[in-house]
């Protein structure tokens, strides 16, 4: 018994293969989106996320007001010490 592929399977099949692809683009979508919750941010995520100058957050660094890694030439700051800046202490 011989099976044949219609024009209809096709056209099935080129829709459940868009479905999915939109499932995978959305989850990575989603996933690059929790991206930005990392716990260290790259100086240029700082100073967008800050709206500062490289300078401020070098002054940041430098007066030890959040704590910072060099790795490789590349200063890494801690996310949860530069929205700490902006909490009022009582």
């Amino acid at each position: 018994m011989e099976k044949f592929i219609t024009k209809d399977d096709l056209r099935q099949f080129g829709l459940m293969l868009s479905d999915t692809m939109r499932s995978v683009v959305a989850e990575a979508l989603k996933s690059k989106d929790n991206e930005t919750d990392t716990l260290w941010l790259r100086s240029r995520a700082v100073r967008r996320l800050l709206d500062i100058s490289a300078g401020s957050v070098q002054n940041l660094r430098t007066s030890n007001k959040v704590r910072f890694k060099k790795v490789l030439g590349s200063y890494y700051y801690n996310r949860e010490d530069l929205l700490n800046l902006f909490k009022d202490e009582k």
